[in-house]
């Protein structure tokens, strides 16, 4: 089988088609890498027919080097001679004067296809802004790590868009970022012109771990594609009182509190019989975040088949058996600030699984619904996939 190319190992070759006399403005991360380990930044330095005027920075840095939530400012890149555009400090959204610096603006960062990761928000706010400012997007496509088969959740409501999840689409989309580009640009009004480079090789039922690329950790607690598998199923925890493992080795991977009944929890969730998946209890001591320095007690997730695991379904079952369990402990988180909505809400798109996940009906209604709304989602996105249109959405 041939190896898989990214975007970014096409760029070279496609740079008279797209940057050829254009001042380029780069938006990426350690994870723009080709397959032979050169970044996508040193790609852009050393163009021939165009110049890197800018690189743009989103949460974690250009460097990968920040932890979640944390705020910068922009910098200066002495060794390019090009300043460093935060996206993540004063603003989410690139500005005018930001924009003014280039012609064309270059995406190139590993998404994990899952609405909350908040790369997918910043592709959205750049696309509103090259269209705003008349500014081309040239999007260098990457696999989905889940492969391209699967979809899960629900659809966020509107009036619940944020960083954590910016457009009305499911909690897991199935699409490569290039095809969600895709998609977005054509319900955007104004769209932005924009060029998605395809990958080459890719299949929708390749798993990362099937595409023989480099893996760059996309961000600081997201180390492993076992991180990746179970992140749209624990994410839900940011929104609690309950850690969700930052801290530790295994972030994502384990959720756990100092008032847990680890043991009653593995036991419960074990006994459901979810698919693709085992509950072990697990005892840890974060050193940063949640209950930083306290022995916590959880449950480590193991995903037995992949192919099977319901992330989704799985997380807000054991959202409701943690709930129900410890209802004198477990809390929700309170809004940041007085005009935003509880993080909870925001991660899952509505407030219906606040309002209503405490009892076996309401979960059930939540699950439910959701896989109706998949249903329509699978619809919907077939006209912008990439790599195969058949019934199963695989080649």
């Amino acid at each position: 089988m041939a190896q898989v190319l990214t975007g970014a190992d096409q760029l070279a070759s496609l740079e008279d088609q797209y940057l050829a006399g254009k001042r380029v403005g780069l938006l990426t991360n350690p994870t723009g890498i080709t397959k032979h380990f050169q970044s996508t930044v040193s790609i852009c330095a050393n163009l021939q027919t165009a110049k890197l005027t800018a690189l743009f920075a989103c949460e974690h840095g250009i460097r990968g080097e920040r932890q979640a939530g944390v705020l910068f400012e922009d910098e200066f890149d002495t060794d390019l001679g090009v300043p460093v555009f935060s996206l993540y400090g004063e603003h989410k959204k690139p500005t005018a004067a930001m924009m003014d610096a280039i012609d064309v603006l270059i995406f190139d960062i590993q998404d994990l296809g899952i609405r909350f990761y908040t790369y997918l928000s910043t592709l959205i706010y750049a696309m509103e802004a090259c269209a705003k400012y008349g500014k081309q997007l040239v999007v260098l496509d990457r696999p989905n790590p889940l492969g391209g088969v699967k979809s899960e959740g629900g659809l966020l409501e509107a009036g619940f868009e944020s960083i954590v999840g910016a457009w009305q689409i499911p909690i897991r989309s199935g699409l490569t970022i290039g095809e969600m580009a895709q998609y977005i640009n054509a319900q955007m009004s104004p769209s932005c012109e924009m060029q998605v480079v395809p990958l080459k090789n890719w299949t929708r039922e390749m798993e990362y771990t099937a595409t023989e690329l480099p893996w760059m950790l996309p961000s600081p607690n997201m180390p492993t594609m076992d991180t990746v598998r179970v992140y749209a199923a624990t994410c839900y925890f940011e929104g609690t009182n309950v850690s969700e493992g930052r801290g530790t080795t295994k972030p994502f991977e384990i959720i756990g509190a100092p008032w847990m009944k680890a043991e009653e929890i593995a036991k419960k969730m074990n006994s459901l019989g979810l698919s693709g998946v085992h509950f072990h209890a697990i005892y840890f001591t974060p050193t940063f975040s949640k209950h930083q320095g306290e022995l916590c007690h959880g449950v480590r997730l193991f995903v037995t088949d992949p192919a099977t695991f319901k992330a989704v379904d799985t997380g807000l079952q054991l959202l409701h058996e943690v709930m129900i369990m410890h209802e004198e402990q477990f809390e929700w988180l309170t809004p940041f600030s007085k005009e935003s909505k509880p993080f909870i809400d925001l991660l899952t798109g509505s407030e219906r699984v606040r309002t209503s996940i405490h009892t076996k009906e309401g979960l059930l209604g939540v699950i439910a619904s959701w896989n109706e709304q998949m249903e329509e989602w699978e619809k919907a996105r077939k006209p912008y996939l990439l790599y195969g249109r058949d019934e199963d959405g695989r080649k």
